[in-house]
């Protein structure tokens, strides 16, 4: 990448294997409202959370290689799967500072639990790398950890199930277990579950802290940038944001409306496969 990825006025980098990742695209324009973003989700390719490790690497190298064309000046990896199981083997691949959304949420939780009970839930691959768990015990090792694989969460997202009765039913057989553990504290581990959180906080009550990922992330996104003299310097221009999907854009244009809460008149398609 080169030196003008740097500038501060270039755009924001947010992608995910879908949708969900607007999510943190929508944290971001609340916690940094000047900035411009350049949203990808991978329509074509959703969910990660089935795939193998080493699939989802090569989906990140080459959006990441579309990231670059683009030449942001920091990449946020809003998907949960792809920040666990890639974002190591990538980092040195790029010149830009570049996050997930697993530690941001990790030092959350830890900080947020009472009774050293954490739950977290995410995608089969998520749970599978056992990652939460590591960063939560190399905080505490004290920390009692459940984690839950909730596969059908994002697909009844994707489909705009936000406050249906099967999601209700879905989320209740998922969370047992996490319920009957007495967690104090849970992790949203995937940046579509955010959307679920009416029916998340129902059915684990109350007393349970919710950990957003994606707003953890923006906080830590926007200390990098001041930190490395990177944010926007132009505040007199409005934001510009610009979306992108391998698949189906309209379908990412009504999604997108729905959970960022504004009009996206337009999404391109690409073709990720050649980058």
């Amino acid at each position: 990448m080169t030196e003008m990825n740097r500038h501060s006025d270039a755009p924001i980098g947010v992608f995910d294997s879908g949708l969900g990742g607007l999510t943190v695209m929508r944290e971001i324009m609340r916690t940094l409202p000047e900035e411009n973003i350049i949203y990808f989700g991978d329509t074509a390719r959703v969910p990660y959370g089935s795939k193998s490790r080493d699939t989802i690497i090569h989906y990140v190298e080459q959006i990441l290689h579309f990231m670059q064309e683009k030449e942001v000046k920091a990449i946020v990896v809003a998907c949960g799967t792809a920040s666990a199981y890639a974002l190591e083997a990538v980092r040195h691949k790029v010149k830009v500072p570049i996050l997930g959304v697993v530690r941001p949420g990790v030092r959350a939780a830890s900080a947020a639990t009472k009774n050293g009970r954490i739950g977290v839930i995410g995608t089969e691959a998520s749970v599978k790398s056992g990652l939460y768990e590591s960063l939560l015990h190399g905080i505490n090792p004290e920390l009692s950890v459940v984690s839950r694989a909730c596969p059908l969460f994002v697909p009844l997202v994707e489909e705009g199930l936000w406050h249906d009765e099967i999601t209700t039913l879905a989320a209740k057989r998922y969370l047992s277990e996490l319920k009957e553990k007495d967690v104090d504290t849970l992790i949203m581990g995937c940046t579509h579950y955010p959307l679920l959180a009416g029916t998340i906080r129902e059915v684990m009550g109350e007393g349970v802290n919710l950990v957003n990922i994606g707003v953890e992330t923006a906080q830590v996104l926007k200390r990098i940038l001041n930190e490395q003299g990177i944010t926007k310097k132009t505040t007199d221009a409005p934001a510009v944001y610009r979306f992108y999907s391998s698949d189906a854009p309209e379908k990412l244009c009504r999604f997108g409306e729905s959970a960022l809460q504004m009009e996206i008149p337009e999404a391109a398609r690409i073709s990720i496969e050649e980058y």
